[in-house]
């Protein structure tokens, strides 16, 4: 079976932490094999090449142009549109291309290579959490724009909104050893002001 790189990556930390390979076989669940021959390639020295660039630099540029003709589309309908044009890709993909600038780019790499070698009771010991706002009743916190910076004020990257719309916060956190979430629900009251209701769970 093909190895993905975070399963290279678990092969390289398990054998350092001496598991034979019969034990980290069985724990990526991957042939003994496979395991071996990865191993091997590694102690020859043989030549790592990263994964292969799903999309060409014309391809991108195909992409810009479906965003640029209508800012507010979903991340479905631009990979329906590119996919179209001839550009088979992911949702993932359309996501990095249209959001992520050289400079992020580079900065996830750097953070990536720098934990590439950590073993498994380091990760034991992150806190992983993220938080997202759902408005009840205009759809996903309204329609997101897509645009650069310095962006902002033009007008095709404009649209009226809702100033207090009924909606939800949810934050969570999640660890080797446990998970939570906490949702803050927010209401428009009498008067314009907004009330707040809060739920926690873990």
């Amino acid at each position: 079976m093909g190895k993905t790189a975070v399963q290279k990556a678990i092969i390289d930390t398990l054998k350092r932490e001496g598991k034979t390979q019969k034990e980290i076989s069985e724990r990526i669940g991957c042939s003994q094999s496979a395991v071996s021959r990865h191993l091997s390639g590694k102690s020859v020295g043989r030549k790592k090449c990263g994964k292969k660039r799903c999309t060409t630099r014309r391809g991108d540029r195909t992409l810009r142009k479906i965003v640029e003709k209508d800012r507010f589309q979903t991340l479905g309908d631009l990979r329906k549109q590119w996919t179209e044009s001839g550009v088979e890709t992911s949702r993932a993909t359309v996501h990095r291309r249209v959001l992520l600038n050289q400079k992020q780019r580079q900065k996830r790499l750097t953070w990536a290579t720098e934990k590439q070698h950590w073993t498994v009771a380091q990760w034991s010991k992150v806190l992983f959490s993220d938080e997202s706002k759902f408005c009840m009743s205009f759809g996903n916190q309204g329609a997101r724009v897509w645009r650069k910076t310095g962006e902002k004020e033009m007008p095709k990257c404009l649209k009226s909104s809702v100033k207090y719309p009924q909606s939800v916060m949810v934050w969570g956190a999640m660890s080797k050893a446990n998970f939570a979430c906490h949702s803050e629900i927010k209401v428009p009251e009498s008067g314009g002001r907004l009330g707040r209701r809060k739920c926690q769970n873990a």
